[in-house]
């Protein structure tokens, strides 16, 4: 996006090739707004700002994201099919409709 700024204080993000990387693998992380600010050293309102002004950035960010969370089931899955026995568990009751399910008995006198 050409640089939208006509004077006064110059841009201290650019969204350039080196820059949309690390906001991809801030995305990747699941890093929130703050972290990604602090990572690129600016304020969290400047980083927003960024953000709305630069769609590559908002772009590389949700790829980001998408790919980290892709990775992470894969991951689980692959922890589940080498017998691990909490995430057996966990994915059951996430995919299997499975649940702990704990009977209670009440009398009335």
């Amino acid at each position: 996006m050409a640089d939208k700024n006509k004077g006064g204080r110059p841009n201290k993000l650019i969204a350039d090739e080196k820059t949309l990387a690390i906001v991809k693998g801030l995305g990747n992380i699941q890093a929130v707004s703050k972290e990604c600010a602090a990572v690129l050293g600016v304020t969290e309102p400047t980083w927003i700002k960024f953000k709305k002004d630069n769609p590559a950035v908002e772009d590389a960010l949700r790829d980001g994201q998408g790919e980290g969370l892709a990775s992470l089931r894969r991951r689980q899955f692959k922890a589940a099919n080498e017998g691990n026995p909490t995430m057996l568990v966990w994915l059951g009751k996430q995919y299997l409709g499975q649940a702990d399910k704990q009977e209670i008995a009440q009398t009335v006198e």
